[in-house]
């Protein structure tokens, strides 16, 4: 497949190496949660190695995430508090610093990740695992590698890891009724929402003629329905409004076509691009999506989580086929992102069927020539914003985020609001209608168990989740911020550790233990949590 923009691919190949590797303990997925537990378990003295999916590590982190989502500061510990504070060590600043470019970010992961002796493999591809009744014995990767570990911990956005060692999971949005969710399945938008009338249809007025590229034919549903749909995904940007500045590019494949419904919105007198475009550092901002037909490519993602399924129960050769073949879908759903957000800037900037007005307003920010240089200056990582959730003996539901008792064994607090984005773009009484917006406070920070970080009794016994973990998607809506992510990460390699030196299953870990071990490298476990 052609990349839309030069040097950005979703799987990169990798050298033939058929290394065998064994480590204490092995994590899969070099996000900032992985980076987090590798670090942590080897300060802790375990031998760790972290295999990173493609030539970086920090995930979103350091893959143009600019703006942290924090909520309540006083909630960040541990690891994630000391990534803050080298932020602003590098900028000058003598205290946590919640911006941060995406250089500057890698750097302080490849840096500690290099102080604490962890071994770093990149284009590191899940192709397989072999089990050894309820425990993982060892992960092959598509380079011919073979993984064996103690422990190991899956880091990645999607839980590929956690599926294929068969642990039970969810995707989508359950119904109101499965947890008593009051703002679960399908949700009105009041939040990037068409705000005038727009006609959807190929040719105004008629229905016949079929709809608009990005508007579904689906129906609205009912509210709390359930269903398998994931809220949409973009990349975060770093542009700048310097005098630098590069032209945003054409990708290859380039439509103009698909911005039809975006420009009768702009002829109905709405543009907000920028709505959403956060200074970082200098002259470096940080562009998110905003308003009702903007950088999420609503609708887009329906297929990402699942496309690497694959099951121990199958033999290896079928495992790495099924891989290949998901990896491939990815990157198709990985390129129509790249060229949707690339392409909706160019049509933006230079679209002669836009007022001049408009263009030149898109015109004011460029991508920044500071980052990115291996990828046209485009971020490597799409934002995955959610994929699989794991479904263990204990799932955080909207309950959790609205109770003011809390849970039992804490590893982390979650406080930034119920975050999720669109889940799909549909026709109501002849207009455009987004839906799955939902932006819900939390009464209090939200303690998260390490329950919830553990398969469910019966299933595998030595891997622990990082990202992927066991909550509702409303729930998760939450949980899913990288600072969240980086501390679910230490707790994870944490108790990888602990599970690594005494022999037991990650289940077995001693809490207590392992909550004096967390709260001795400044872990917040408590406050605001009653």
């Amino acid at each position: 497949m052609t990349s839309p923009l030069p040097g950005l691919r979703y799987h990169l190949p990798a050298a033939v190496t058929s290394r065998v590797t064994s480590a204490d303990v092995v994590v899969y997925g070099a996000t900032s949660g992985g980076v987090t537990a590798a670090v942590r378990a080897a300060r802790d003295g375990r031998s760790v190695t972290l295999l990173a999916f493609d030539d970086h590590v920090g995930g979103l982190s350091s893959g143009g995430l600019g703006e942290t989502d924090v909520g309540r500061a006083s909630t960040v510990g541990g690891l994630a508090q000391a990534f803050y504070r080298a932020v602003g060590a590098a900028y000058g600043v003598p205290d946590v610093h919640w911006r941060v470019e995406s250089h500057v970010a890698e750097s302080i992961f490849v840096h500690w990740l290099a102080d604490a002796g962890v071994t770093v493999l990149h284009r590191q591809h899940l192709s397989g695992v072999a089990m050894s009744g309820s425990s993982l014995a060892e992960i092959r990767t598509d380079d011919g590698g073979r993984h064996q570990a103690k422990v190991f911990v899956d880091a990645s956005y999607e839980g590929d890891l956690m599926a294929a060692a068969g642990v039970s999971h969810a995707i989508g949005r359950e119904a109101s009724a499965v947890y008593g969710e009051p703002l679960a399945g399908v949700q009105p938008s009041s939040s990037h929402q068409f705000t005038v009338p727009v006609d959807p249809y190929v040719v105004p007025g008629r229905p016949a003629s079929g709809l608009l590229p990005g508007v579904s034919a689906d129906a609205y549903g009912t509210i709390g329905d359930g269903d398998e749909r994931v809220q949409a995904y973009n990349f975060r940007l770093h542009v700048t409004d310097a005098a630098g500045r590069l032209p945003y590019p054409e990708p290859d494949g380039y439509d103009p076509g698909r911005y039809e419904l975006l420009r009768r919105y702009v002829e109905a007198g709405v543009f907000e691009l920028y709505g959403r475009t956060t200074r970082v550092h200098g002259d470096v901002f940080d562009m998110n999506n905003h308003g009702a037909f903007s950088s999420d490519h609503i609708g887009a993602n329906y297929a990402w989580p699942s496309a690497v399924s694959l099951s121990a129960a199958s033999s290896l050769d079928e495992q790495a086929a099924a891989a290949a073949t998901g990896y491939a879908l990815r990157e198709e759903i990985f390129a129509d992102h790249v060229r949707y957000q690339a392409g909706l800037l160019h049509y933006l900037c230079f679209s002669r069927s836009l007022p001049s007005a408009v263009r030149s307003a898109a015109q004011a920010y460029g991508l920044a020539p500071g980052e990115f240089g291996e990828t046209s200056l485009w971020p490597h990582q799409l934002y995955i914003r959610e994929a699989r959730r794991m479904v263990s003996d204990y799932v955080i539901t909207q309950h959790d985020a609205a109770s003011l008792s809390g849970v039992d064994d804490p590893v982390a607090l979650a406080s930034y609001v119920m975050d999720s984005h669109n889940a799909k773009r549909v026709v109501v009484d002849g207009r455009p209608v987004n839906e799955g917006n939902v932006q819900q406070p939390l009464a209090a920070p939200m303690g998260v168990p390490y329950r919830a970080l553990v398969p469910r009794t019966g299933e595998c016994s030595n891997l622990l989740v990082a990202s992927a973990i066991s909550a509702s998607h409303v729930a998760f809506a939450s949980v899913r911020m990288e600072p969240v992510f980086m501390m679910l990460g230490e707790a994870a390699g944490c108790a990888a550790g602990l599970a690594a030196a005494t022999g037991s299953g990650v289940r077995d870990v001693d809490y207590e233990t392992l909550r004096k071990e967390l709260l001795a490298g400044g872990a917040i476990l408590s406050g605001g949590v009653r």
